[in-house]
């Protein structure tokens, strides 16, 4: 994706996220020094983009909990398990019911984050980093932001200790390519 100027107003249609260039994931302190950085690998979304009335536009995703992966074998079913609880709630999702522009190409995106079948309102950073058409002459942008929650709010604790040893405070974070639909 380049860099040139983008012109918000050729923007406007709705868009499916492009899975294979995406990246959804997560980073929490452990034991206060170090970070575990996370990623889902099954997801699906989509944008609908008005380019000249950023406030009609919106977003939603669904997230497989069990595609979640840390690369430590027992952490991530430690992490579906206990604190995700993927047999019972098997979908993270996100709908966005506001969107207010924030700078030139910076958003506000407000939305309810479902987490272990609790909702709760988020608003996340968003960034549309770069719009250009493809070798096919698929027009796609790419969207990158993040919000930090407190996982506690959704319930996603296990128990004391782990209070203790797994900071409250998540950064979800996002770094997606979206393709316009015919």
């Amino acid at each position: 994706m380049s860099s040139t100027p983008i012109d918000l107003a050729e923007l406007t249609g709705s868009y499916a996220l492009d899975t294979t260039q995406s990246r959804i994931g997560f980073v929490a302190r452990h034991t206060m020094s170090t970070r575990v950085r996370g990623r889902f690998e099954e997801y699906e979304g989509d944008v609908l983009l008005y380019g000249d009335h950023p406030s009609k536009s919106g977003a939603r995703l669904t997230i497989r909990a069990t595609s979640l992966q840390t690369h430590n074998r027992q952490r991530d079913d430690q992490l579906r398990s206990t604190f995700l609880d993927t047999d019972n709630h098997p979908a993270i999702t996100f709908a966005s019911t506001d969107v207010a522009p924030a700078g030139e190409t910076t958003y506000r995106v407000t939305g309810d984050l479902t987490i272990r079948g609790v909702s709760k309102p988020v608003t996340l950073d968003v960034e549309l980093t770069a719009a250009e058409s493809d070798a096919r002459g698929d027009l796609r942008v790419g969207l990158e932001g993040s919000v930090t929650i407190n996982r506690n709010d959704w319930g996603v604790n296990w128990n004391t200790a782990t209070s203790l040893l797994v900071s409250p405070k998540v950064i979800l974070e996002f770094d997606v390519i979206a393709v316009r639909q015919p």
